[in-house]
This record gives structure tokens, sequence and C-alpha cells, in this order.
């Protein structure tokens, strides 16, 4: 199964990236979505799984929950916008952690990309950056990877802002 993981699109994606999402079988965001179009663009694409983020608003969190635990075969996956990383978890998100014990945790909102292996958990923290044009950072990124019994072939695509 090929996953693409963006996240801080604010409501803008564009053909540089969506190229990209049209070899996923899902699509999952990391919140900040921005608005319901994007999704339904998502959705002419693949299946979508999100949370919602900070800059989200009714709409989107009447699709979207503020996280979301799910399984892809055997894999635990949990995502939440806001929720650090290893070392520097959040309250909440390490309240997930440790009554879900994902193998894969997702989250967003920093708009730097981070892979990090967590020993502590014994998960693999995900963050795919910012996918949009708005806020700090000078790259857009996302992350493409194919999921079996584990991550495999992990891509990061870079386009500038």
């Amino acid at each position: 199964m090929k996953i693409g993981l963006i996240s801080d699109t604010h409501g803008n994606i564009d053909d540089k990236f969506l190229k990209y999402l049209k070899k996923c079988d899902e699509i999952w965001h990391a919140g900040d979505i921005g608005n319901l179009e994007l999704v339904d663009e998502l959705k002419k694409i693949a299946p979508v799984f999100a949370v919602y983020g900070n800059i989200d608003g009714h709409e989107i969190r009447t699709e979207f929950p503020e996280f979301q635990f799910f399984k892809r075969g055997n894999i635990k996956i949990l995502m939440l916008h806001i929720g650090g990383y290893p070392g520097r978890y959040e309250n909440a998100a390490k309240e997930l952690i440790l009554k879900e014990k994902p193998d894969i945790f997702i989250s967003g909102h920093s708009h730097i990309l981070k892979v990090i292996y967590d020993k502590k958990y014994n998960l693999l923290h995900l963050n795919p950056g910012a996918a949009g044009k708005n806020g700090f950072h000078k790259v857009r990124t996302i992350l493409l990877f194919d999921l079996k019994d584990k991550i495999e072939n992990l891509e990061i695509i870079e386009l500038e802002r």
C-alpha cells in the first residue's frame, strides 16, 4: 500500500505535489487542512484519513476528529496534529501513546519534517513538515512510503515555497 503523508496545507496544494499523491492508495493528512475543497481534491485521488489542526474551523472539525487511531494490517497508527516529538511530546500525545501503544505516531504543526525512531516508546515518529505555502518554512515537504509489515521506500519530496 502506497501512502502519501501531508500536513499543514492551510488550504493550498498544487499540481506539483498532486502528481506525487496520484501514486498513492491512501492520503493521510496530519491537520491544518484549511478547507474542505482541498479535501475534495484529495478524495478524487485516494481515500483521505485526516485530523483537524489548530487553524481548522467548524466544517473541518465536523468532518475529521482531533486524533485518529487506526490499523493497516498489523501496524497501529496514531495521528494527532499537535503532538511534539520524541523526548518532547505534548501531554495529550503522550497520554494517547501510552494508551494505544502505536507502531507509528504522526503529527504535524511544526512545519518541520522529522522522521525519528523513539526507542523509549518503540515507535516511529513521522512529521511530514508543511505542504502548504503559509508559514515560516522555506521548503514545502511531503512523505511517501510503502506500508507493508513496516514502512519501506520512504521518500521525502521537497519543493520550494
